[in-house]
């Protein structure tokens, strides 16, 4: 499971730290891609397969289902990182998730989550107010006390 959130910069190459206790999680090649909400996504082969797989099963013919699979599948790469344990982002996915300098970077379960830091600050005061009613919403009829 990816818990935490950690702040790198990127550098004009392109180039972003992870931090090592993600490295050991992801493991030494890794895919990222576009995510949803204006961050990229990262993960382990294992995962990326899974989703993969799911992704198969919908059908072709669905409009969403073909817009979905091009918008995810184009901007994935697959990722392994140098001596330093950085990555090099490409460029396409930096402009797309509007990473200039400071990021962040998050565990979210089953995947990595990179963020340009004030987008990703944006996201988190937007929804302060909310979470409790979206935590009432997902859980209702689940008993998570027990």
């Amino acid at each position: 499971m990816l818990i935490g959130e950690y702040q790198h910069n990127i550098d004009e190459k392109g180039r972003l730290i992870i931090p090592s206790k993600f490295r050991e999680d992801i493991g030494s090649t890794f895919v990222v891609t576009r995510g949803l909400d204006g961050c990229l996504f990262v993960y382990a082969m294992p995962e990326w397969e899974k989703i993969v797989s799911k992704l198969k099963t919908l059908p072709f013919t669905k409009k969403d289902a073909r817009t979905f699979n091009r918008f995810f599948m184009s901007g994935a790469t697959v990722c392994e990182f140098d001596k330093q344990g950085r990555i090099n982002i490409p460029s396409s996915l930096t402009t797309y998730a509007g990473l200039q300098k400071e990021c962040t970077i998050i565990g979210v379960n089953d995947r990595l989550e990179i963020w340009d830091t004030n987008r990703f600050s944006n996201l988190i005061e937007e929804n302060l107010e909310k979470v409790s009613d979206v935590a009432e919403n997902l859980f209702e009829g689940f008993d998570i006390d027990a």
